[in-house]
């Protein structure tokens, strides 16, 4: 009797150091690798979707994680630059063996990604889930497999501002865009717009990617003057298109000018106040930019009114590099960061449940008619790897940007 449970003893031991533990594995953190822009002039793109994200996580974290497992984000900054988002999915991938890629931001860096994780997936499944960026390439074979998108596209974005604008009368569109893969998928989208109403853009431009405020637009806006636009739409980010909103206006150009989700609207308007404060002139008057979350200050939304309360807590940017930046208490690129957290716990959740412990693919695929608290549901499932499909639209109204509620104060 002794020696059989002596014997027992032995191997109920031996199997707890073998085998570990339901509670050792749940003590295991959700890592999410993240590369994005926390330097440089689009340096409030990365911090702002970081800080939205990681609001969302730290109050799942505070309740003590998913399934007994926190959530962590394995950030680096790449600048907005292909070559060190190439090096850092490397690294996040091969030596931090993280459990998936989020938050990445920018389409020349995602761009540049996408043959480095679909290369992964020929040895182990590895997703890049909600990039900041509308572009078509990680929505389009060979690469969709890949990415799991939750914002509206690009082509979404130009067609309903191309749309609303042709439907007040303003056929002539002129566009001003950044010289890569970002600028091209937007022109892209314009173009195709356009072409359905059989029309054509009546002047384009570029900016070099990485221009600063500082720097003048002056040439670019000579390009678009002599089209003779009724409305621009800019594809860019918040430094380099405040400039162009500085440097057209002061040439006389005040027809609506418009602006994609990505640019950053609250960065941007901070530019601008500041010159209308500076100079005593409005730059800041018939702006018109695109979103692909709902406003902020909408809060009859369930997320809307938990957003504001995760970040009354001031969730801070990245270790290391908040200097010289000032948070913003509010913005539409952390109420995406938030809701891209939102429904990456929730998928997270599914992980690990027993039918897809392990499978985070199949986990989001069965991600059906889920209500995060926007008005819309989230959906996924094969050949839908884009999860929302609403695009808003905002103007500036005592100094910030609002719910565009009428079109028609542009009709000519």
């Amino acid at each position: 009797m002794y020696k059989a449970l002596s014997t027992l003893v032995l191997l109920l031991l031996t199997s707890l150091l073998l085998c570990p533990s339901a509670a050792a594995k749940k003590q295991k953190t959700f890592l999410l690798g993240m590369s994005a822009a926390f330097t440089g002039p689009s340096k409030g793109l990365g911090i702002e979707l970081y800080r939205g994200s990681t609001a969302y996580f730290n109050h799942i974290n505070s309740q003590g994680g998913i399934d007994g497992r926190k959530v962590v984000i394995k950030f680096m900054d790449d600048g907005y630059n292909p070559e060190p988002a190439i090096r850092n999915t490397i690294k996040l991938v091969e030596k931090d063996e993280v459990d998936c890629l989020f938050d990445y931001v920018g389409t020349p860096t995602v761009t540049r990604v996408l043959p480095v994780v679909k290369h992964f997936n020929s040895h182990e499944p590895e997703y890049l889930f909600f990039p900041f960026t509308g572009a078509q390439p990680q929505r389009e074979f060979p690469y969709d497999e890949y990415v799991f998108n939750l914002r509206a596209s690009y082509r979404q974005e130009t067609w309903g501002l191309v749309h609303n604008l042709y439907m007040i009368g303003r056929h002539r569109v002129a566009v001003f865009y950044q010289a890569d893969a970002y600028g091209r998928s937007g022109w892209d989208g314009i173009r195709k717009a356009l072409k359905e109403k059989d029309l054509g853009i009546v002047a384009e431009t570029t900016y070099r990617r990485g221009a600063s405020f500082n720097e003048s637009m002056h040439e670019q806006v000579e390009i678009i003057k002599k089209g003779k636009p009724d409305a621009i739409i800019s594809v860019g980010a918040y430094e380099a298109c405040a400039a162009f909103v500085r440097d057209a206006r002061d040439a006389g150009i005040n027809v609506p000018i418009c602006n994609l989700s990505f640019v950053g609207s609250e960065n941007m308007l901070e530019l601008l106040d500041g010159l209308n404060r500076e100079t005593g002139k409005d730059y800041t008057s018939n702006l018109i930019n695109s979103q692909t979350v709902p406003s902020y200050e909408d809060t009859s939304l369930p997320a809307v009114r938990e957003y504001r309360e995760a970040m009354a807590k001031n969730p801070p940017p990245p270790e290391g590099f908040a200097k010289g930046y000032t948070p913003l208490q509010y913005s539409f690129i952390s109420f995406e960061g938030f809701l891209n957290a939102k429904v990456m716990s929730k998928i997270l959740e599914r992980v690990s449940m027993p039918q897809y412990e392990g499978n985070i693919y199949a986990a989001t695929l069965s991600i059906r008619n889920l209500d995060i608290g926007i008005g819309t549901d989230v959906n996924f499932g094969r050949g839908k790897h884009q999860g929302l499909d609403e695009v808003y639209y905002t103007t500036v109204s005592d100094g910030k940007f609002v719910p565009l509620k009428d079109w028609m104060r542009w009709s000519k």
